[in-house]
Formats: structure tokens, C-alpha cells, sequence
């Protein structure tokens, strides 16, 4: 009996690829098909004329209409990978990007104490707080979202990678459970309002309160400043990700709010897209 070409993972990726408009159209392909069968990609590349049945062929292409219409791939597949660890993503949540990777790398590098209380602010999925944790088993690692859907999100994350992170509901410091921390890190909405960019690619679909702060993109930046130094342990650290032409504005921040040792860090593409600094003060540094 010869196989319905219609239905072979060949001829169902090849042609899905060529609508799909996205830096990585044939990937795109086998992710989506890839989830609907729960077959490898190599599996499709091994054996291109195995047939899927009628009912995936259907949802596969209601799939791939969707990332034809611009739909972040990570929201379709409701999963995105950060620093190797696979988190659940949904609507109401950014999409962990990898240039915040350097985000932990950087976090990793300071000479924090070896039991390091450490906070990240508006979590998301909670990539980086999961991610630090991962790494620093030592660490106490708390997380905060003013988003509840957020906080249950990255909870659920917490639960399934087996990660000792705490979850709670705040807007910034606002709602949160007293402490110090020996670092704050954070990865705030930093996007100007009227950025054009704003109606482009994959942004079109992510929660703008987690895009937009302010006319210059800095509201959520000083907010931060503004109340981290009640929060920080004596020699603690802040760590922010921002825009790759917010640097200098937001070293000058740092500075007037009175921290030390300020200096602005780079992401993959060599560009200064986080920025940290010190409260002044003693504290214990071994590791």
C-alpha cells in the first residue's frame, strides 16, 4: 500500500516551512510537528515518508496557521529552554530569551556569600531565579510577579524541575515577605512606549506590562533603584537587564542612588544590555 503523500512528515514539514516566515522556518516545522506526534526530529529525518495520522495532520496545520500569523513558537509548544532547563510558558509571561542567560552569568560572577539570599524581581517564568538556583544549591532564592498567573506559572516551574525557589505575589518590593538580600536581580519592562517595535515580531503577542515602562523606558528602573536599598544586605548587589542603548542612563541612575562599583556588562551580541552595582557596606564574601 503506498503512503498518502499529503500525510508524510516529508511533505507536511517542506511545505509548512515554506509559509512559515521566521529566521528558522524548517525548525519551526519539526518543532510543531514534533509536538503534535511526540516523535524526534531525527525521527522525521530518518524515515521522511512516514505517514501521521488524519487528526495530527489536522492540528499540526492549525498550528502552523498560527505561527504563519506571527505566534511566538515557544507559546505554541507552551515551553521555552533557558540556562538548559525546559520552563513552561504561557500568554501571560515574556518568553525567556536567551541573551538573559548573561543575566545569571553575571549574577554567577559576583563574590557573594556561599549561603547568598537572593531575590529576582517581576520572575516571569521564573527563568532566573530557577536558573541561579540550578547552579548554587546553597543559595535561598526568592521570586516575586505583580501578575498571579505569572506567580502560579513559575511556581509550577519551581515544582517540576524539583528547584527550592519561593514564589509570592508582589508588585516590586510592594507585597513582599520582609528580608535582606545579598542580591537583586531583575529583568524589568524597559521598552519605551512609543518604540515602534512594539507592533513587530514576537512582542505583538507578550503582555506589554511586561514591555513597556514610561515615555524613556526607564519607570520601572528607578522604581527599582528608588527601593532596593531598603532591601539590600550591607555589600549586596543589584543586577538589571535593560535596553542595549539604555547603559549610560542607567549607570548615571545607579550612581546618584548612591551605589558603588557600577559597570555595565554585555550579552551575546557584545552589547551593554545589563548594568550592577554595589550598596555600600561590609559583608561576608566567601564562597
Amino acid at each position: 500500500m503506498t503512503s498518502s503523500p499529503s500525510l508524510a512528515c516529508e511533505r507536511l514539514i517542506r511545505e509548512a516551512a515554506g509559509r512559515i516566515k521566521s529566521d528558522t522556518p524548517r525548525l519551526d516545522a519539526e518543532l510543531l510537528l514534533s509536538h503534535v506526534t511526540s516523535w524526534s526530529r531525527t525521527r522525521f529525518r530518518a524515515w521522511p515518508e512516514q505517514e501521521v495520522s488524519p487528526e495530527q495532520a489536522e492540528a499540526f496545520g492549525r498550528l502552523v496557521d498560527a505561527r504563519v500569523d506571527g505566534t511566538p513558537i515557544a507559546y505554541l509548544l507552551g515551553h521555552q529552554e533557558f540556562w538548559s532547563l525546559s520552563l513552561r510558558v504561557s500568554r501571560a509571561t515574556l518568553i525567556p530569551r536567551p541573551d538573559t542567560e548573561c543575566v545569571v552569568e553575571a549574577a554567577l560572577s559576583l563574590p557573594l556569600p556561599g549561603p547568598a539570599r537572593v531575590l529576582d524581581l517581576g520572575t516571569g517564568t521564573g527563568a532566573i531565579a530557577l536558573a541561579l538556583a540550578s547552579e548554587r544549591s546553597a543559595w535561598s532564592v526568592r521570586a516575586c510577579d505583580c501578575v498571579p498567573e505569572a506567580v502560579e506559572l513559575a511556581r509550577e516551574n519551581a515544582r517540576s524541575l524539583g528547584l527550592p525557589v519561593t514564589v509570592e505575589l508582589s508588585n516590586w518590593f510592594e507585597g513582599l515577605t520582609p528580608g535582606t538580600f545579598d542580591l537583586i536581580v531583575s529583568n524589568p519592562p524597559y521598552i519605551e512606549e512609543s518604540d515602534r517595535h512594539l507592533c513587530e515580531g514576537d512582542v505583538r503577542f507578550e503582555p506589554s506590562s511586561a514591555l513597556v515602562s514610561g515615555v524613556d523606558g526607564l519607570e520601572d528602573i528607578r522604581t527599582i533603584l528608588d527601593d532596593a536599598p531598603r532591601w539590600l544586605a550591607p555589600g549586596g548587589w543589584l543586577l538589571m537587564e535593560h535596553g542595549f542603548d539604555q547603559a549610560e542612563a542607567v549607570r548615571a541612575l545607579f550612581r546618584s542612588r548612591g551605589f558603588e562599583a557600577v559597570e555595565s556588562r554585555q550579552d551575546y551580541g557584545q552589547r551593554d544590555r545589563m548594568t550592577l552595582g554595589q550598596w555600600p557596606g561590609d559583608s561576608d564574601t566567601t564562597q
